[in-house]
């Protein structure tokens, strides 16, 4: 190594951590999937990107057995926003845009429900930190933010937040909000399948049992396609085109942040890059439409790219956790797990009902899983739900996931939340988000009231 660091440059020296660190996570994830297999993991509602994170953790610096060199340690703590960015900036460009006309009504309901999970979270986790963990244990006020950044947002939300964190004084924060969103990850599949088996026996669903043994139809089966190296290339310069689009929006409102200065600068200079990615896959998509080059993104080369971007972002995150801070805030951690899931299962069983149209279980049963863990926990219980497609969960998810995602879940939202709980306190800013939740809820139950029955 020494002689490697006199002759070779220092991009290239970097380049070969990069890979070797990628290279490391791409077999961690094989021997994860092969361990999956073997022990039927998938059934228990474990993720192999989240065991082989595990694994990962084993071989860590901070580990029982610290195989891994701190360059490639390094790398791995830098990997959860670039692939978050990568995530997002595949979002919308295999997909065809909705039409506006008509969108609302279909999916206001399916918005409401978002909503009022996600500012809930804030809600219970500010509650939980003021009325118990700041009065016994003396925790950061910071920490009331832990469960939207890790539940919504995941892993890679929770791990573009460390610095912001750190900036306000909360240098724990990365560390926790991922061993949250792991702890969510597996919480979204296992109660989530124990929610959907209830659904089932209370006749919730709406599609009955019998049902469920019938073959899908052949003609709405789409023929698997074995794209090229060509279209593969073309795919990912979309999305480099994506992120490039972001990146030049950031930079634009980090300008006009500078022009006003005040408070307006401190917000945008602390906005990663992440959540304008899904502005640059909504622009990209929107040219390719209006030129009539919407046939070059290809929908399975996106979602195999976004796929894998969060599979090794979870094992990348997981792999980095600070084992010695998780040991001394397991007792926060454990409060803050319980009042998310808490809060997520009574918004999904007893509000969803009232306020969602017609599979209102299918509906709900997504948002649970997303809101608790990621999008894909949300239609692994959709596919439990609804394994033949039948029901209008998905379709209104889509929507409102193209609609909300730029401020939830790792958006605008979630990065203003620590600097309102630093500028004007977690009492205030717990009560705006309480005063949101009833706004949303009682819109929702507005809008269910008013809305036409469907036909018999």
């Amino acid at each position: 190594m020494s002689l490697l660091a006199q002759e070779a440059p220092g991009w290239l020296i970097n380049a070969g951590w990069v890979a070797a660190a990628l290279a490391l996570l791409s077999l961690l994830l094989l021997l994860a999937r092969a361990v999956s297999h073997r022990l039927s993991l998938v059934v228990w509602g474990i993720p192999e990107a989240l065991l082989a994170g595990v694994l990962g953790l084993l071989i860590s610096q901070d580990g029982p057995l610290p195989l891994v060199p701190e360059p490639v340690m390094r790398v791995w703590a830098e990997l959860p926003q670039v692939l978050l960015t990568l995530v997002f900036a595949c979002l919308m460009l295999g997909k065809p845009l909705p039409k506006l006309a008509g969108l609302w009504r279909p999916v206001s309901g399916q918005i409401s429900l978002a909503l009022v999970l996600a500012f809930g979270q804030y809600v219970v986790g500010g509650l939980a930190v003021l009325l118990v963990l700041g009065p016994r244990l003396g925790v950061s006020p910071m920490m009331a933010c832990l469960i939207e950044v890790a539940f919504e947002g995941g892993h890679g939300s929770a791990a573009a937040m460390g610095p912001s964190y750190a900036a306000l004084g909360f240098p724990g924060g990365q560390a926790l909000g991922l061993t949250l969103a792991s702890a969510g990850l597996v919480a979204s599949t296992l109660v989530g399948g124990l929610v959907v088996l209830l659904g089932r026996q209370l006749g919730w669903l709406s599609v009955h049992p019998e049902d469920l043994r019938q073959p899908p139809r052949t003609g709405s089966l789409e023929q698997p396609s074995h794209p090229g190296a060509a279209a593969w290339l073309v795919n990912l310069a979309l999305a480099g085109c994506a992120v490039l689009v972001g990146l030049a929006l950031l930079g634009g409102l980090r300008l006009i942040g500078g022009w006003v200065g005040g408070g307006v600068e401190t917000v945008v200079d602390d906005l990663p890059v992440f959540p304008f990615a899904i502005l640059g896959s909504l622009i990209t998509r929107l040219l390719l439409e209006s030129s009539g080059q919407a046939h070059q993104a290809l929908a399975p080369i996106q979602t195999r790219v976004s796929t894998t971007s969060a599979d090794l972002l979870i094992t990348a995150a997981t792999a980095g956790l600070d084992l010695g801070l998780l040991r001394a805030d397991w007792l926060p951690l454990s409060v803050l797990i319980a009042a998310g899931l808490a809060w997520n299962l009574a918004v999904v069983l007893l509000l969803a009902p009232r306020i969602l149209p017609r599979d209102w279980f299918e509906r709900a049963v997504i948002e649970f899983g997303q809101a608790t863990g990621v999008s894909a926990s949300g239609l692994v219980l959709l596919h439990m739900a609804d394994p033949f497609d039948q029901s209008t969960a998905l379709p209104a998810f889509s929507i409102k996931q193209l609609m909300l995602q730029p401020f939830l879940a790792g958006g605008v939202i979630t990065v203003v939340a620590p600097l309102a709980v630093a500028g004007w306190g977690l009492p205030v800013w717990t009560g705006v988000c309480l005063g949101l939740v009833l706004i949303f809820a009682t819109t929702g139950l507005v809008l269910a009231g008013t809305a036409p029955r469907p036909a018999a």
